[in-house]
This record gives C-alpha cells, sequence and structure tokens, in this order.
C-alpha cells in the first residue's frame, strides 16, 4: 500500500469524492440487477448539505489523489457511518479498515455512545470487513415488501434471522 493520510475532506477534493460516490452508487445497484442512473455521483451533493454531517474524511495518497472516504452522521446519541468508499481499484489494501478505525476515534471524541453501518444485504465483501473491523452486533434491521411482485425484483431467498426466512 502506498502511504496514505486521513485528513478532513477538502472543497479540492469534490471532484474525486463525487466519482466515488457515483462509483458506490453504481456497485449497490449492481448488486441488486439494477442499472443506476447517469448521473449516479449527484446524491454527493445534497449530502453535503446533510445538517447531520458532523465531519467527512477522506484517505489521501502523499501525492494528492483520494482513496477513499467516510462521514460520520449524528443520530441522537450515537453516529452512523455514511458512506464508506473506498475507490475499487484500491479494494484489499486495508484502507476501508484505516476509515473505519478514524472514524471511530472521531466518534469516540464526540462521546457518541454507539456508532453503526448500514451495508446493502448483499454486499457480502463489505459485510465481512465490517464484521471484521468489530461491526458485529445487529442494531436494526430494515424490511422491504416487493410492491411489484411481477417485475423481477431479484430477490433471492436464503437468510434466516429469529427463525423466519427472508429473502434479499
Amino acid at each position: 500500500m502506498s502511504a496514505l493520510t486521513v485528513r478532513s475532506y477538502r472543497p479540492t477534493d469534490h471532484r474525486e469524492c463525487r466519482q466515488l460516490w457515483a462509483e458506490m452508487t453504481a456497485a449497490d445497484a449492481g448488486l441488486y440487477g439494477a442499472v443506476s442512473d447517469d448521473d449516479s455521483g449527484a446524491a454527493f451533493e445534497e449530502y453535503l448539505t446533510r445538517l447531520d454531517l458532523s465531519g467527512m474524511w477522506v484517505a489521501a495518497d502523499v501525492g494528492g489523489g483520494v482513496a477513499g472516504m467516510v462521514g460520520l452522521l449524528l443520530d441522537g446519541r450515537g453516529g452512523e457511518v455514511e458512506p464508506l468508499v473506498v475507490a475499487s481499484s484500491r479494494r484489499g489494501e486495508g484502507i476501508g479498515r484505516t476509515l473505519l478505525s478514524h472514524v471511530a476515534d472521531q466518534a469516540r471524541r464526540r462521546g457518541l455512545g454507539e456508532l453503526s453501518i448500514s451495508p446493502s444485504a448483499r454486499n457480502l465483501d463489505a459485510i465481512r470487513c465490517l464484521h471484521a473491523a468489530g461491526y458485529d452486533a445487529l442494531a436494526r434491521v430494515t424490511l422491504a415488501i416487493d410492491l411489484q411482485p411481477a417485475r423481477s425484483s431479484g430477490f433471492r431467498d436464503g437468510i434466516d434471522l429469529h427463525d423466519l426466512r427472508f429473502r434479499y
């Protein structure tokens, strides 16, 4: 891994972070067989205006390029990691774990009692990474109903929770 530093987001990081957001959005859409829109990075602009955004940090190469980013949203006495994204070309280098460690340190400094993150149910790589980083307590579950079952929703069978079967 090249030398990285984790630092606060700067306006000069906007283009690279917007591209990371677009990459994350496209990957999430791909997990469910959907197609992301033409401007999948547009939601990054809205994210930057959130009033509950407590901080955003980037993993930057010493030469200046952004390899990943992480944000901390306030949620009562707790915090939520949103987003955590590492450039696909840089995955497997420990960048995600470094960003997770940094945001946890920031949450502790702010006196937060809990830190949560909500990966897509199908993103097994992310779930494994998060579990290895200490995210091993289920805090909440989001359930959905398919209102258009005639269409190919792409939900798969295969997860049991509290003796109930769920698609994901």
